[in-house]
């Protein structure tokens, strides 16, 4: 592989289609991407981990939806892995890229940092959030912490959520390729039947945690055995495929569904990305009254706020803000 090819495939999302088993796809590779969203805080590596798997995830799932602004994902639970979050930011125009952001907040004084980075979670849920703009309202879809991975959560909200069977395959961390510093590097691959014209009624419980759907529980007869033939395949994709930079995605694709003649379409490239602003950190303190804002300046006079997700910082004069402000920023 060329430098220049590997350069084309980084960040990158290309969907597919196997028309034989009626079964769409996407194949994600997040290299720059993972490095600045981890970046922009010094997680402890258990937190990197669930960040790196959630940020691969929201890439994959965002280019599946018709989406017109952003689609969220997140993960809360009661362990010392208090909250993953992530925002996949669709292109605005032609040309432009997807952006994604991540966040996680964590009680470093619980946190087994030698453990499992799944079980730092503990019980809660895991949610998707679809927002199509201010004329629109947000869907929002909730299903408990479910499997043994942020992986295994995915696929039950799809199956238990949408009735949509679901697959992933990922594969992340840290690499060092000879004469280059270390970085994240990570690639996946995801795997959805197509929906159905008439929705499907589960009939009793899930044979998942807690009586969760899963993906056999919804297909039976053709499209199982599709499903199942298909998933069989992607059984044998190694790490290393995934995450390249030495096997290109079309590669990829080729070499574990050959037999069902993969249609590759244009890939979409994504980048990091935080929408953050003085202007929108101000319009969320419009809320507050002037007693409220006189509550959250300092002793140095000022207002400030930080974003979680890029660690910008703002500093406001407190009579600049809220409903009930005295004078106005110029």
């Amino acid at each position: 592989m060329t430098l220049s090819s590997k350069i084309a495939w980084d960040d990158t999302v290309l969907p597919f289609q196997l028309d034989r088993s009626d079964i769409r796809g996407r194949v994600a590779r997040l290299d720059g991407v993972l490095d600045e969203i981890l970046a922009q805080h010094d997680y402890p590596p258990v937190i990197e981990s669930l960040v790196a798997e959630m940020a691969l995830l929201t890439a994959l799932i965002g280019q599946t939806i018709d989406l017109r602004w952003k689609l969220s994902l997140q993960v809360r639970g009661d362990g010392p892995a208090r909250l993953i979050a992530t925002d996949y930011y669709a292109p605005t125009a032609e040309g432009e890229l997807g952006r994604i952001r991540a966040y996680a907040s964590y009680d470093a004084e619980r946190l087994n940092e030698t453990g499992d980075p799944f079980a730092q979670i503990g019980k809660g849920y895991f949610a998707i959030l679809i927002d199509q703009g201010s004329d629109m309202t947000p869907y929002q879809g909730i299903t408990p912490i479910a499997g043994g991975s942020l992986t295994s959560c995915a696929q039950t909200y799809f199956a238990q959520s949408e009735q949509l069977p679901t697959r992933f395959a990922l594969a992340y961390g840290r690499s060092q390729a000879p004469g280059e510093a270390e970085s994240w590097r990570a690639g996946g691959v995801m795997l959805q039947h197509m929906p159905k014209a008439s929705p499907f009624a589960a009939a009793g419980e899930g044979t998942g945690d807690g009586g969760l759907l899963e993906a056999g529980d919804i297909l039976d007869g053709d499209e199982g055995e599709n499903w199942n033939r298909v998933n069989l395949l992607l059984d044998t994709v190694e790490e290393l495929e995934m995450v390249g930079p030495s096997v290109q995605p079309t590669e990829l694709l080729t070499r574990l569904f050959h037999e069902e003649e993969p249609r590759v379409y244009d890939a979409q490239s994504v980048k990091f990305g935080c929408t953050c602003s003085s202007d929108r950190v101000r319009q969320s303190l419009s809320i507050y009254s002037a007693k409220d804002i006189a509550t959250m300046t300092r002793d140095d006079g000022t207002v400030t706020a930080d974003c979680q997700f890029c660690g910008a910082h703002y500093s406001f004069d407190p009579k600049t803000l809220g409903f009930e402000a005295e004078e106005h920023r110029e």
